[in-house]
């Protein structure tokens, strides 16, 4: 018998749109690669490291996004990621991470801060065969994965894996944006209790 697989996005929605998104990244097996916790203060290993700096770029490669809170814990990352497709020039935005955006003026008007928009199968950013779409979060989160990936197969990093997919939460207002945020700032002190909380 074959089961139905879990959808980890949401159905029909467009993960291209405008909005805020709570994102988790899991290493495989949730290995600590990233360092350590000891006494309530992260101690990062040279791969933490360099999976902040690299999310701290992802501006710079993807102009369409905005980063809020965001901490590397020994084994995920938990971070907030905003997608505002505003004045966007040049036809083709070029990236270090390897990848090119299409020009997306789509004259989309930017929700308030922390609200997600409702989208829909007709959305031009929707695609129903699962592809990933150019300046989506998919697309966003899938190069920064593969940038820490070559990292380390570079520094001879090599026993270095990812969790094979991510998990995301549409922020939908304010008061979840906060509540989230708060989450954020404290989950190291609160490492003991995490549900990723490995010795």
């Amino acid at each position: 018998m074959i089961r139905d697989r879990k959808h980890i996005r949401l159905r029909n929605y467009d993960y291209a749109s405008d909005g805020w998104y709570f994102v988790t990244i899991c290493t495989h097996e949730r290995e600590c690669y990233f360092g350590k916790i000891e006494s309530k203060k992260m101690f990062p290993s040279d791969i933490g490291i360099q999976a902040e700096l690299m999310w701290n770029e992802i501006p710079q490669h993807f102009p369409m996004a905005e980063l809020g809170e965001f901490v590397v814990m020994p084994n995920h990352i938990h971070g907030i990621i905003g997608i505002h497709h505003k004045n966007i020039v040049g036809g083709i935005v070029g990236t270090r991470h390897g990848v090119s955006l299409p020009d997306t003026n789509d004259d989309i008007v930017r929700p308030p801060h922390g609200v997600a928009p409702q989208s829909s199968p007709q959305s031009p950013n929707f695609n129903q065969f699962g592809k990933t779409i150019p300046g989506s979060l998919s697309a966003i989160i899938g190069q920064y994965k593969s940038s820490v990936s070559r990292w380390c197969i570079k520094n001879n990093r090599a026993i270095f894996a990812w969790q094979s997919r991510f998990h995301d939460h549409v922020i939908r207002n304010q008061e979840e944006f906060d509540r989230i945020e708060n989450y954020i700032l404290n989950n190291v002190a609160n490492w003991n209790s995490d549900k990723f909380y490995t010795e």
